[in-house]
């Protein structure tokens, strides 16, 4: 009971740093880490130990990886071949199908690219799209939103799935190729096809409270 209770005190922390007082993640980590040992009554003495393991542990399987993907996606986002190859989709799918283009888009680029910095560098051509079209911002933005966090979360070289592939001691090629399977629809799903209906549902309200008003 008290190192479930640990857990789940030591990821309130966390939460709370991150979210509350905007602490850089890696701090929050550590901190939350180091009060789950001391709730659990661990001495401090192993839990530097256990902390240093750890850390040492998850960076010697992955950093390479990770270091390599952050410079490629950084090169991505300096050199604005993200937003190119955004208006490019856009342009091949037309602006009746730039929604699926959008996701794709996005699905792509968050492989190589934090999610949070794809959000910045792509979100400004959802917005344009729907001023252009007349639609709502959220037909847009929500394909591209799925097709970041499923790339983000599903595929490697980001760290997630890639900590997840040397944890459980999984060949790399394995987690890639399950994480497309899984992701493209999961995308698709989350991304046109929800934001197709919530569309239409605004639609149909925007309708009915303008017959309203008259």
């Amino acid at each position: 009971v008290r190192l479930v209770a640990a857990a789940l005190i030591g990821l309130v922390i966390l939460l709370v740093l991150i979210i509350k007082f905007k602490i850089q993640a890696m701090v929050a980590i550590l901190i939350g880490a180091i009060s789950i040992g001391l709730i659990a009554g661990m001495p401090f003495e192993d839990i530097v130990t256990a902390v240093n393991d750890g850390i040492g542990n998850t960076l010697k399987g992955i950093a390479l990886l990770v270091g390599l993907g952050s410079m490629f996606g950084a090169i991505l986002e300096v050199s604005g071949g993200a937003q190119t190859l955004a208006v490019t989709m856009v342009r091949c799918f037309g602006d009746k199908k730039a929604a699926w283009a959008l996701g794709i888009t996005g699905l792509v680029i968050a492989m190589p690219v934090f999610f949070d910095a794809g959000l910045i560098i792509l979100i400004p051509l959802a917005f344009s799209l729907a001023k252009r079209t007349s639609r709502s911002s959220l037909f847009y933005a929500i394909p591209l939103l799925a097709g970041l966090a499923v790339g983000h979360a599903f595929i490697p070289p980001t760290p997630g799935p890639v900590l997840v592939a040397e944890m459980l001691n999984v060949e790399l090629s394995y987690v890639i190729i399950l994480g497309i399977i899984i992701g493209i629809p999961a995308m698709i799903l989350a991304g046109p096809v929800f934001a197709g209906f919530i569309d239409r549902k605004s639609t149909r309200l925007n309708s009915s409270h303008t017959v309203v008003s008259r």
